[in-house]
């Protein structure tokens, strides 16, 4: 089974999916229902059916964009430095620092405007529960995802072993996108839980841009952008996009940013530095 899926590695999150709607049911009969969960956590047909939507939408054009995207990687991979064996001592190496490479994504996603456009679908919501997980972009394509991967190809991961190390990363991310888990002790020093993600995900004035741990929280700790969760967190961004349409909801920031990029008064390096720039309206 495990070879199948480094093998055809878009299969991963389907095969999880049965344990992503076992939790959202869980969390919406035991912790909705049962009146355990704050307003921001309940769950609303439309906005449900807009996070799946998108959810379908990003995985489409990752289907169709990894058909390139892994020609390029193999190409890459020719130049690689090492020939790595995997074994259960390397894949390990391969998580840590996939994690590592994946903190400078999410950071960057951020702190520049291009990738933002992109990322800010995640964060567009003023709800947090499991469907949130499921809010994601069909443009991290053309934003660069891909390019934060290639150093692991380069040191000589096999690129399929990569993109399945990619995704499993995301798919563990899915559990930490609720408000029905609190605080989970130790681990919290250790690893990204709820509670970070919900910091992450704060409009709050000290929650934003701090978080951006995918599995472990270290980076987060290591580089000073660990905050903990004190103040109830308000869930959105500072621009609302008051909408449950995928497509709007997508294309927004990129709508915002065009708009911009057309004043007659800027210079192309000042278009430039706009696109590379931090953006105004975070979350």
């Amino acid at each position: 089974m495990m070879e199948k899926l480094v093998q055809n590695p878009e299969w991963l999150l389907i095969v999880l999916a049965p344990f992503f709607v076992i939790m959202m049911v869980l969390e919406y009969w035991l912790g909705q229902r049962g009146n355990r969960l704050p307003s921001s956590a309940q769950y609303s047909l439309k906005e449900l059916t807009c996070n799946f939507s998108l959810a379908g939408l990003h995985q489409l054009t990752d289907l169709v964009t990894g058909l390139f995207i892994a020609k390029l990687y193999l190409l890459v991979f020719g130049w690689r430095f090492f020939d790595i064996k995997m074994s259960l001592g390397m894949f390990l190496v391969l998580m840590v620092l996939q994690d590592f490479f994946y903190y400078w994504f999410h950071r960057a996603s951020h702190r520049i405007r291009w990738m933002w456009a992109a990322h800010v679908v995640h964060h567009s919501s003023e709800n947090m529960n499991f469907s949130t997980a499921f809010r994601q972009s069909l443009m991290y394509p053309l934003a660069g995802m891909w390019l934060f991967w290639m150093p692991l190809v380069i040191i000589g991961f096999d690129p399929k072993w990569v993109v399945f190390v990619v995704l499993l990363n995301l798919g563990l991310q899915f559990f930490v996108h609720t408000q029905w888990i609190r605080r989970l002790g130790p681990l919290e020093w250790v690893i990204n839980t709820p509670s970070h993600h919900r910091v992450h995900h704060g409009v709050n004035a000290q929650y934003i841009d701090k978080n951006y741990a995918g599995i472990l929280i270290i980076w987060d700790r290591m580089f000073g952008t660990f905050e903990p969760e004190v103040e109830e967190v308000r869930y959105g961004i500072s621009k609302p996009v008051n909408s449950f349409n995928p497509i709007t909801v997508t294309f927004a920031e990129w709508k915002d940013m065009l708009n911009d990029l057309s004043r007659k008064d800027l210079t192309l390096r000042a278009k430039i530095k706009m696109i590379l720039s931090p953006p105004t309206d975070t979350h």
